[in-house]
């Protein structure tokens, strides 16, 4: 569904979000008509939207994802844009916000899919002030996923300018290493994943050193296991980068696995793994 200018019918040409890509957006699991950690999810937008100066009442985002909401597994895309506003890059004023939900079918088949990763060309920015934003301006990213179909892989690692890991093209790195779970810090230029926030969360129960390093790509070649997170996916094993076989843990993975299928029961009342795929 489309909340603003346009609800229901053509979002404008004029809108900010398909001119400049002025906007933010989330990605979010919902089942038996739950969504899962809605709550991290719609402050994470909220506070994109306020980093960007795009006014929104929460409650808005709130009505949009109810109306959004059905039985089926589903994959929520909440989009929010600037609006309509004279030409020019920072507008004197701008109408109502635009916000949509879109859903789109999820299936359990999407957890635990191993991922093959070739190094990206592209590097990405962590100085730039919207690094840690989900915006709309995914062209980088895009460009590196269009250079992993191509090398045959299922992703790409995307390292920052320093030579760091940043990033997958869709998801957060982990890498485990004696008994320590890492992953780069947002100053490195990764987003603030709401599975990547869990994943740490849930590490100590499983006896588990959680903690934010700088990771090189020698860190990933030489890891007891490297695994991709993002909240449609959940956790992603990853088995190889740039051809080189990756170390293995799946007793370690398969933990953290099951320490979130429990709050996601917990929270949505669907075994996450038995949750039905959508027609």
């Amino acid at each position: 569904m489309s909340t603003g200018p346009g609800a229901g019918s053509w979002i404008s040409a004029e809108d900010r979000g398909f001119t400049l890509g002025d906007g933010v957006f989330d990605t979010a699991l919902a089942l038996g008509g739950v969504v899962f950690a809605r709550a991290r999810h719609v402050g994470r937008l909220l506070q994109a939207a306020d980093a960007l100066g795009i006014a929104i009442e929460p409650e808005r985002v709130e009505r949009a994802l109810d109306a959004a909401l059905t039985p089926a597994p589903t994959i929520l895309r909440t989009t929010l844009t600037r609006g309509t506003a004279a030409r020019g890059l920072w507008p004197a004023s701008a109408g109502p916000a635009t916000l949509l939900v879109s859903a789109t079918p999820w299936s359990p088949a999407l957890l635990g899919q191993p991922a093959r990763l070739v190094t990206a060309a592209g590097r990405r920015n962590e100085f730039s002030p919207t690094a840690q934003l989900k915006t709309l301006g995914y062209l980088d990213h895009i460009l590196a996923a269009r250079q992993a179909a191509a090398a045959g892989a299922e992703d790409a690692l995307i390292l920052n300018t320093g030579g760091r890991v940043a990033c997958s093209t869709i998801a957060n790195v982990f890498v485990l290493k004696a008994g320590r779970l890492l992953t780069p810090p947002l100053a490195e230029g990764c987003l603030p994943g709401v599975m990547r926030a869990l994943v740490l969360e849930a590490a100590p129960a499983l006896g588990l050193v959680a903690a934010e390093a700088p990771l090189a790509p020698d860190d990933l070649a030489t890891a007891e296991a490297v695994f991709l997170t993002n909240s449609v996916r959940f956790l992603r094993p990853v088995t190889a980068l740039d051809g080189a076989a990756l170390a293995q843990d799946g007793e370690t993975v398969g933990a953290l696995m099951a320490q979130l299928a429990r709050q996601v029961a917990a929270q949505c009342g669907v075994p996450l793994e038995q949750a039905p795929s959508s027609p």
